[in-house]
């Protein structure tokens, strides 16, 4: 499949700028929790979260940051963490889903009230909200 078929399916869309074109998943299409779970497994993202989420304490939000957010392999996953997190669990979680992985994992670990104060450094950055806690209703 060319990468003009894929457009034409709307599962991309594009943007121009300048002399560049960036291409990015279209999250409206009817097919994109799919291909955003096909990448996460492949990125073995699939594997953090399932960890981090079954083990931690009071996650209320997790974030991918930086290159991971953009889609970048880089062998470094950065991970932003809100909530009330066991800093024990963490690291020897991370340590272990490390090694199956074969990807670094940085994390870090932030409250509610925290996260909004750091939020201003993120304004620039590749961000991408992976989890978010369910509130009961």
């Amino acid at each position: 499949m060319t990468l003009n078929m894929i457009i034409k399916t709307q599962l991309l869309t594009w943007e121009k700028e300048g002399r560049s074109i960036y291409y990015t998943a279209n999250k409206n299409h009817p097919l994109f929790p799919e291909l955003k779970s096909m990448v996460s497994k492949v990125m073995g993202l699939d594997q953090v979260m399932d960890s981090i989420l079954t083990r931690l304490g009071d996650l209320e939000k997790a974030y991918l940051i930086d290159d991971y957010a953009e889609g970048k392999d880089t062998g470094i996953i950065d991970l932003v963490l809100v909530g009330n997190i066991d800093p024990y669990h963490l690291n020897d979680l991370s340590r272990k889903t490390e090694r199956y992985i074969k990807r670094k994992i940085r994390s870090l670990v932030l409250t509610q009230e925290e996260f909004k104060a750091f939020e201003p450094n993120l304004a620039n950055r590749p961000i991408l909200l992976i989890w978010e806690q369910r509130k009961n209703m």
